[in-house]
Protein backbone atom coordinates (compact mmCIF):
# COMPACT_ATOMS: atom_id res chain seq x y z
CA UNK A 1 0.00 0.00 0.00
CA UNK A 2 2.67 2.25 0.41
CA UNK A 3 4.40 1.71 -2.35
CA UNK A 4 1.48 1.85 -4.71
CA UNK A 5 1.37 5.81 -2.56
CA UNK A 6 4.58 6.51 -3.13
CA UNK A 7 4.42 5.21 -6.89
CA UNK A 8 0.85 7.90 -7.24
CA UNK A 9 3.01 10.73 -5.40
CA UNK A 10 6.39 10.39 -8.11
CA UNK A 11 4.05 10.13 -11.46
CA UNK A 12 2.04 13.14 -10.12
CA UNK A 13 5.34 14.96 -9.61
CA UNK A 14 6.09 13.96 -12.95
CA UNK A 15 3.15 14.57 -14.50
CA UNK A 16 3.39 18.36 -13.03
CA UNK A 17 6.76 18.77 -14.32
CA UNK A 18 5.81 17.66 -17.66
CA UNK A 19 2.84 20.16 -17.81
CA UNK A 20 4.64 22.52 -17.07
CA UNK A 21 7.01 22.22 -19.43
CA UNK A 22 4.92 21.54 -22.82
CA UNK A 23 2.29 24.58 -21.58
CA UNK A 24 4.69 27.13 -20.88
CA UNK A 25 6.90 25.85 -24.62
CA UNK A 26 3.57 26.35 -26.48
CA UNK A 27 2.67 29.54 -24.73
CA UNK A 28 3.58 33.34 -25.63
CA UNK A 29 6.76 34.17 -24.35
CA UNK A 30 6.88 37.83 -24.96
CA UNK A 31 6.12 40.28 -22.04
CA UNK A 32 5.22 43.67 -23.16
CA UNK A 33 6.18 47.24 -21.60
CA UNK A 34 2.85 47.65 -20.27
CA UNK A 35 3.71 44.46 -18.32
CA UNK A 36 6.37 45.73 -16.67
CA UNK A 37 5.61 46.71 -13.08
CA UNK A 38 4.62 49.92 -11.77
CA UNK A 39 4.97 52.08 -8.32
CA UNK A 40 1.04 52.67 -8.36
CA UNK A 41 -0.16 49.59 -8.19
CA UNK A 42 -2.84 48.49 -6.06
CA UNK A 43 -2.09 46.81 -2.61
CA UNK A 44 -4.56 44.45 -0.69
CA UNK A 45 -3.36 45.87 2.11
CA UNK A 46 -5.78 47.67 4.68
CA UNK A 47 -8.70 46.01 2.58
CA UNK A 48 -10.99 43.28 3.58
CA UNK A 49 -10.13 40.61 1.26
CA UNK A 50 -10.10 36.94 1.66
CA UNK A 51 -6.92 34.96 1.41
CA UNK A 52 -8.12 33.42 -1.91
CA UNK A 53 -8.68 36.93 -3.14
CA UNK A 54 -5.22 38.45 -2.51
CA UNK A 55 -2.52 38.75 -6.20
CA UNK A 56 -0.36 36.17 -7.13
CA UNK A 57 1.94 39.17 -9.26
CA UNK A 58 2.26 42.67 -9.80
CA UNK A 59 1.68 43.04 -13.59
CA UNK A 60 -0.82 41.49 -15.38
CA UNK A 61 1.25 38.71 -16.67
CA UNK A 62 2.94 37.77 -13.52
CA UNK A 63 -0.63 37.66 -11.86
CA UNK A 64 -1.46 35.06 -15.24
CA UNK A 65 1.42 32.91 -14.57
CA UNK A 66 1.10 32.88 -10.86
CA UNK A 67 -2.63 32.05 -11.09
CA UNK A 68 -1.65 29.89 -13.35
CA UNK A 69 1.09 27.75 -11.49
CA UNK A 70 -1.16 27.12 -9.05
CA UNK A 71 -4.03 25.38 -11.24
CA UNK A 72 -1.87 23.28 -13.08
CA UNK A 73 0.04 22.23 -10.05
CA UNK A 74 -2.53 19.48 -8.99
CA UNK A 75 -2.38 20.47 -5.64
CA UNK A 76 1.67 20.37 -5.09
CA UNK A 77 1.72 24.19 -5.27
CA UNK A 78 -0.29 25.62 -2.71
CA UNK A 79 0.63 29.77 -3.69
CA UNK A 80 2.52 31.47 -6.35
CA UNK A 81 3.49 34.87 -6.86
CA UNK A 82 5.41 36.82 -9.23
CA UNK A 83 6.85 40.02 -8.55
CA UNK A 84 8.66 42.21 -10.74
CA UNK A 85 8.52 39.66 -13.69
CA UNK A 86 11.77 38.11 -12.25
CA UNK A 87 11.07 36.48 -9.40
CA UNK A 88 8.64 33.46 -8.28
CA UNK A 89 7.59 32.30 -5.05
CA UNK A 90 5.76 29.54 -4.57
CA UNK A 91 4.69 27.83 -1.30
CA UNK A 92 4.45 24.00 -1.75
CA UNK A 93 2.09 21.73 -0.33
CA UNK A 94 3.17 18.48 2.16
CA UNK A 95 2.38 15.71 -0.94
CA UNK A 96 5.99 17.51 -2.10
CA UNK A 97 8.97 15.01 -0.85
CA UNK A 98 11.89 16.75 -0.09
CA UNK A 99 13.62 14.77 -2.99
CA UNK A 100 11.35 16.58 -5.28
CA UNK A 101 11.54 19.81 -4.30
CA UNK A 102 14.54 20.43 -6.27
CA UNK A 103 13.33 19.10 -10.08
CA UNK A 104 9.66 21.01 -9.01
CA UNK A 105 12.10 24.25 -8.70
CA UNK A 106 14.07 23.52 -12.08
CA UNK A 107 10.72 23.04 -13.45
CA UNK A 108 9.08 26.34 -12.52
CA UNK A 109 12.12 27.95 -13.85
CA UNK A 110 12.26 26.79 -16.89
CA UNK A 111 9.00 27.15 -17.53
CA UNK A 112 9.36 30.79 -15.92
CA UNK A 113 12.32 31.65 -18.56
CA UNK A 114 9.71 30.76 -21.49
CA UNK A 115 7.20 32.99 -20.07
CA UNK A 116 9.81 36.01 -19.04
CA UNK A 117 12.71 35.43 -21.24
CA UNK A 118 16.06 37.56 -21.42
CA UNK A 119 16.92 38.25 -18.12
CA UNK A 120 18.06 36.48 -15.06
CA UNK A 121 15.24 35.06 -12.97
CA UNK A 122 14.85 33.95 -9.12
CA UNK A 123 12.60 30.81 -8.05
CA UNK A 124 12.18 30.71 -4.06
CA UNK A 125 10.58 27.14 -2.93
CA UNK A 126 8.85 28.10 0.50
CA UNK A 127 7.68 24.97 2.55
CA UNK A 128 3.82 24.47 4.25
CA UNK A 129 5.07 26.56 6.83
CA UNK A 130 5.99 29.86 4.45
CA UNK A 131 9.95 29.00 5.55
CA UNK A 132 12.19 29.29 2.51
CA UNK A 133 13.33 25.84 1.54
CA UNK A 134 15.55 26.40 -2.15
CA UNK A 135 16.23 29.51 -3.74
CA UNK A 136 17.67 28.70 -7.57
CA UNK A 137 18.81 31.40 -9.74
CA UNK A 138 18.58 31.26 -13.40
CA UNK A 139 21.48 33.27 -15.49
CA UNK A 140 20.97 34.02 -18.83
CA UNK A 141 24.20 34.21 -19.72
CA UNK A 142 25.26 30.52 -18.98
CA UNK A 143 21.98 29.58 -19.42
CA UNK A 144 22.54 27.36 -16.42
CA UNK A 145 20.74 27.04 -12.34
CA UNK A 146 22.46 27.72 -9.50
CA UNK A 147 20.70 25.96 -5.73
CA UNK A 148 21.16 28.16 -2.52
Amino acid sequence: MILLQQGRKILTTAVLILALMITTACSSGNVAQSDRPTTTTPSAIGRNVTYSELERGNTPTGQSFGNWVVQTSEGLVQDAYVRDNNKLGVVISRQVRPNEVRPLAKSLAQGFRKNFPNQDLTVLVYGPDKKLILKANYDVQTNQIQYT
